[in-house]
Order: C-alpha cells, then structure tokens, then sequence
C-alpha cells in the first residue's frame, strides 16, 4: 500500500529508529512500511497517524485495505 510516512518522517524531523520508538515497533517494521513492503495493522495506522496529526486516509492511499486486510 503507498503511504507518505518517509515525507512525513522526514518533515518532522525524526530518524526512523525515532518513530520506531514512539510506535513501541522494530525500526524495521518502520522501513518495511514506508518501502511498501508491510501493510500496518489498523491500530498502528491509527498510531502513526495520532504521532503525525493526520487523518489516516492522507498518509495511506486505502486504508480501507487495511480495515479488510486485504
């Protein structure tokens, strides 16, 4: 699933092991999101999306994919 997080990652100024942190996930889960390669599940888009402010249909393009896990 596309996602914004690197940009936003990148606005906020924060390493990817810094919001692995704030996320209580693996820094590789982090790169495996934002390469595409990992969907989240619904609680942690909802996590990432609380970490950036944001709705979570403006960091990932259906997140409705997410709520059938498809």
């Amino acid at each position: 699933m596309k996602n914004r997080l690197k940009e936003l990652r990148t606005e906020a100024g924060l390493t990817q092991a810094d919001l692995a942190a704030r996320l209580s996930v693996s820094r590789q889960a982090v790169i495996a999101i934002e390469s595409d390669k990992h969907d989240p599940s619904l609680d942690l888009a909802y996590r990432i999306a609380a970490i950036f402010d944001l709705p979570v249909e403006t960091i990932f393009d259906n997140p409705h994919r997410l709520i059938s896990g498809q």
